[in-house]
């Protein structure tokens, strides 16, 4: 479908005439064992319903509720590989990782009024039919609108800043960018970009607090009951063609009863006329 060796058009081109992402055709799904992948499935769709499950819960639900014999060993580091983390309070959670940074919540008690004033970002493990891979997405915290999504193989800090960086290119920039404290979003990588390259503030989520997030985590939810769930992709172009499908839908055709029956297209549009035209 698409010729890495064409001699007129570029990689870029191609993939933008057939709708497709271009890191779709480098991104191959992580490979793991088949019981590993039954697990993670079960796991993901577990912790979808109950955040508040820690590994020996989950542990305990695998073995006593689902008949697997596995030990918690290998539980610990499907998490581990899934960046899971049980929700509430936990000894140290104030300490940051050595040579990582963790800025304060900014947005207790904030009324949030236009679009472009927040965004958040989360990461999300991705299932599919033979491995699986990471998704990032950054919505728009008045509108709920996508404003830019990407997926990979590996969580990397490098990669995530350039997803923040292209949804900066197309859409402007945020007054804030919420996100939680996992080591992608303190690295140095991703918060120069954020605060000294593109001039945002930077607000963290409680660490272990799933309310703080809880638009994007809905959208999690959402996305993984309707389409990935039902449908796991087999490869990284049937994936972005599927992601970029429900994405479509979900910012131009879903109506939010919290947006007065709107979509978020036209909610983000208007409400960023309307700060454009205030200033």
């Amino acid at each position: 479908m698409v010729e890495k060796e064409h001699q007129t058009l570029s990689i870029s081109c191609q993939c933008h005439l057939l709708s497709i992402h271009r890191s779709g055709l480098y991104y191959q799904p992580k490979k793991t064992t088949k019981l590993n992948q039954v697990l993670m499935r079960l796991i993901d769709e577990q912790y979808l319903n109950k955040p508040y499950y820690g590994i020996y819960r989950i542990w305990e639900w695998l073995v006593k509720d689902k008949g697997y014999k596995v030990n918690i060993k290998r539980i610990r580091r499907l998490y581990r590989l899934m960046g899971l983390e049980a929700i509430g309070p936990k000894p140290n959670t104030s300490k940051p990782a050595p040579g990582h940074r963790v800025y304060p919540y900014l947005l207790k008690n904030l009324p949030i009024t236009n679009s472009n004033q927040v965004w958040a970002t989360d990461l999300t493990y991705v299932p599919m039919k033979n491995g699986f891979l990471y998704l990032m997405a950054i919505i728009d915290l008045k509108s709920r609108y996508v404003l830019n999504w990407s997926v990979s193989n590996t969580m990397d800090a490098a990669w995530c800043a350039d997803v923040f960086r292209e949804a900066v290119r197309v859409h402007g920039k945020p007054e804030i960018l919420n996100t939680d404290q996992g080591s992608q979003f303190t690295s140095e990588v991703f918060t120069r970009t954020v605060i000294d390259k593109v001039g945002a503030k930077l607000s963290m989520d409680g660490k272990g607090r799933a309310i703080d997030n809880v638009f994007i985590e809905r959208l999690w939810r959402s996305l993984k009951h309707e389409y990935l769930y039902l449908n796991p992709p087999s490869d990284g172009l049937e994936l972005y063609q599927g992601l970029n499908h429900w994405f479509y839908e979900y910012n131009t055709e879903r109506r939010h009863r919290s947006l007065n029956g709107e979509v978020p297209q036209s909610v983000y549009h208007d409400k960023k006329q309307q700060a454009s035209e205030a200033a």
